[in-house]
């Protein structure tokens, strides 16, 4: 007969502890159900009493599932409740956790020998079996993450885990502002991952882009864009810089081609981004082959319409002047300030 437990928790936020202590379990039965349980009104009392963002039920669901998909014993389910968490009722609680699991559990597994009485009442025919007690193995506590924030204890969040915290932080402006430089080099300051911009790299292919780009490059952009986006948060340490978003992509398409699309406002409204910089054109213009704005009344009126795009789209920025030093340490300075890096 196939030996079943059961691993549970609220998984806020998922650590290093918790997957030692899955895999541990999913060696020593033969199905491992891990179970999050939650509820929105208890998970988000405990996230305001330690200042830190409340996480949805839904990532923390994706999380496991990522953690666990060729863990072939290993099943990911959650139950919800509405209780806080002073009144949650474990019982309603264990009825519901047999209920999704429909099998004889034969072992709860747990960190915490203080759950011996209420396991043995709720769970008469299981063991009760602890994993890593001491925190010997992985010396870390949801607890402590919450009260600390988690890149005081970024070693210890899982790689699943870390794109949801990294901090984007976006460089905005028209030709020839010196994004692409900041970018890169902010990325190298804080060692790690940038975004180039895209609609460039398929202007360099196309040979140019007045009077070459066709409407529905725009959206590829968009979306090429976004992809990158979501590849180098994958890999980012703790932030990660991005050159332009959605809304420089919609401007171009009105300079270069006098449409405003649709698609580029609906992403442009959905994107999310934790700082926005904007360059404003107060440095010299430089020729590189594919600019072609650089009389400076046009560069203003240019920098004037993306700035209307930017409010329309309900996109918050702070203007960043002046020459490259001073943009980089005023850069620097915002970062440290609004995003905590």
């Amino acid at each position: 007969m196939k030996k079943v437990g059961f691993y549970g928790g609220k998984f806020l936020p998922l650590h290093q502890g918790h997957v030692y202590a899955i895999i541990k379990a999913s060696a020593m039965v033969d199905e491992l159900y891990v179970v999050l349980s939650h509820s929105e009104k208890r998970d988000r009392e405990l996230c305001v009493e330690s200042k830190f963002p409340y996480i949805p039920s839904r990532i923390r669901i994706r999380w496991l599932s990522q953690l666990t998909k060729d863990m072939k014993n290993v099943k990911v389910i959650e139950v919800e409740d509405y209780d806080g968490d002073a009144d949650y009722n474990w019982e309603e609680g264990s009825v519901k956790i047999k209920e999704k699991i429909d099998r004889n559990i034969d072992v709860v597994f747990s960190s915490e020998k203080g759950y011996d009485p209420i396991f043995q009442e709720l769970y008469p025919e299981a063991t009760h079996i602890l994993v890593d007690e001491k925190r010997e193995h992985v010396p870390i506590s949801a607890t402590e993450i919450r009260e600390k924030g988690v890149f005081q204890y970024w070693d210890y969040i899982p790689e699943v885990a870390k794109p949801y915290f990294v901090k984007k932080v976006v460089i905005l402006g028209t030709e020839s502002c010196g994004k692409s430089t900041l970018t890169r080099n902010l990325a190298l300051m804080y060692n790690t991952t940038y975004v180039s911009e895209y609609g460039r790299d398929i202007c360099e292919e196309l040979g140019g882009c007045d009077g070459i780009m066709v409407d529905e490059d725009y959206p590829l952009i968009a979306y090429g864009h976004k992809l990158k986006e979501y590849e180098a948060s994958k890999k980012a340490n703790k932030i990660v810089f991005i050159d332009t978003e959605a809304a420089v992509t919609q401007f171009y398409s009105e300079l270069y081609n006098r449409k405003t699309q649709r698609v580029l406002a609906e992403i442009a409204r959905l994107q999310q981004y934790d700082l926005c910089l904007f360059l404003e054109p107060d440095v010299e213009w430089v020729d590189d082959g594919l600019r072609v704005h650089g009389e400076q009344q046009i560069r203003e009126e240019n920098n004037q319409r993306l700035k209307e795009l930017l409010n329309e789209y309900g996109i918050p920025f702070v203007s960043i002047s002046g020459n490259y030093q001073e943009r980089l340490e005023k850069a620097i300075e915002l970062i440290g300030e609004r995003v905590g890096v």
